[in-house]
């Protein structure tokens, strides 16, 4: 075993063991107290994000190179990797007080919601890993709503079953992104129950099954689920997502429905649909930069060159 990898496996039972210790330690400890400990572990783990940083400054450079200054990425930086940590703070939180989510969020335009699921069809609830999107699908399960998400798992399996028990527990159920013909059924079903299925649609895809639509003017491999499922099923898309309106309260923002543009070559329908909702999901991260996962690499596949 080569010294790269036993520091990877070192480095990944630190960070499972750390999370049950974090877990038990919030059982017992008031909110106040957890929010001031969140200060501390935000600013201690800024400076061990290296690698990470590094990645979220080549992305907005992408995105914002042509834009923004420096100084005002390096800002963007440091409120999205703030806002990451107490958003994962929060969710430990929550894993123990899972009565205290609807204190800390609000909704806007959830009648859009229950129109849709008025017509008997699912909710296709289209999103990104934008502002503390997990707990807008907590806050959907609290609210009422038999509620899933498409999630890709960890890639430490014993940290993956811990999160998938408490997932589980507190009444979301996961659809794991692969195998694809596995997570295809699944999510079928959950519309045909007439049930909300989140579908974040901001990472990068690869090359098998996707499409290739503009985001910030550059190419990214993008995947089709929404449109395809929609297009299977009558189930009405609804774009969503979560900010954070101050330090620990959250607004969940309910889009109107998205309309499908209907063609005759159904490849291309699903080309130019995935391709708008694209669009709307670009707005949202220019409007609330900071909110967004820069840590992740969303131009890394590129489309191929015909010569």
């Amino acid at each position: 075993m080569d010294i790269d990898k036993i520091i990877k496996i070192f480095k990944r039972a630190m960070a499972r063991y750390g999370m049950y210790f974090t877990v038990w330690l919030f059982k017992v400890l008031p909110y106040g107290a957890v929010r001031y400990i969140t200060g501390i572990l935000v600013s201690i783990g800024f400076r061990f994000t290296i690698k990470q940083r590094r990645i979220a400054k080549e992305s907005l450079t992408i995105a914002f190179g042509k834009e923004k200054t420096q100084e005002e990425i390096e800002q963007i930086i440091r409120n999205c990797f703030a806002n990451l940590g107490r958003g994962m703070v929060e969710m430990i939180y929550f894993f123990s007080h899972p009565e205290k989510v609807m204190e800390k969020v609000s909704f806007q335009g959830r009648r859009h919601l229950d129109d849709a699921l008025a017509k008997g069809h699912g909710v296709i609830a289209v999103t990104a890993h934008f502002g503390n999107f997990p707990l807008m699908m907590l806050a959907c399960v609290r609210a009422g709503y038999k509620t899933s998400a498409i999630i890709r798992p960890t890639r430490d399996k014993e940290m993956e079953k811990f999160l998938f028990n408490m997932r589980t527990k507190m009444g979301l159920n996961t659809v794991y992104a692969l195998p694809r013909h596995t997570c295809v059924s699944s999510s079928l079903r959950i519309l045909r129950n007439n049930e909300i299925l989140f579908v974040p649609l901001d990472q990068n895809f690869g090359r098998g099954g996707g499409v290739f639509v503009d985001f910030f003017g550059y190419k990214a491999a993008t995947a089709t689920g929404p449109v395809v499922l929609a297009m299977r099923t009558n189930a009405v898309i609804l774009p969503m997502f979560i900010i954070r309106e101050n330090r620990d309260r959250h607004k969940i923002i309910i889009e109107p429905p998205f309309e499908l543009e209907y063609i005759k070559d159904e490849k291309e329908m699903v080309h130019i649909n995935i391709a708008r909702i694209t669009k709307l999901i670009e707005q949202y991260i220019r409007r609330y930069p900071h909110e967004w996962g820069w840590m992740h690499r969303r131009w890394k596949t590129r489309p191929e060159i015909n010569v």
